[in-house]
């Protein structure tokens, strides 16, 4: 089974360690990447972190990014329309409880247009 992709933005790498280990509890099939920090592993965000995580993550369904804060959004943003990849989605949702909802609703095989009405719904 295919599942959507999911990366998880923060300005720090140990946020989004945090975040897939408690994901990682109760959904594993689920292609879930990092971009946490800058290039040099401080407090920020990389345009090529996410990226490379979107590569990673991508699967025919698409891929969700999430983020924590709004300049993580704009690299998000910024990255999406570098990418030459179609179906990819940013979400509006918090960081932690919405990524942990796009994993249990990706692991039971939605879309990503799914992923993104229960995250609207819920949030």
């Amino acid at each position: 089974m295919s599942y959507v992709g999911i990366v998880l933005i923060s300005h720090s790498p140990k946020v989004v360690e945090g975040i897939e280990d408690i994901i990682r509890q109760v959904i594993k099939d689920v292609p879930i990447e990092l971009a946490g920090g800058t290039d040099e592993d401080e407090i920020g965000t990389s345009i090529e972190k996410i990226q490379t995580a979107i590569d990673k993550a991508y699967s025919d369904k698409g891929v969700l990014l999430m983020y924590d804060l709004g300049s993580a959004k704009m690299n998000a943003e910024m990255a999406v329309e570098m990418s030459d990849m179609e179906n990819i989605k940013i979400a509006e949702a918090p960081l932690l409880e919405g990524s942990y909802v796009a994993a249990v609703e990706s692991g039971m095989g939605k879309s990503l247009e799914e992923l993104v009405a229960a995250l609207e719904k819920g949030f």
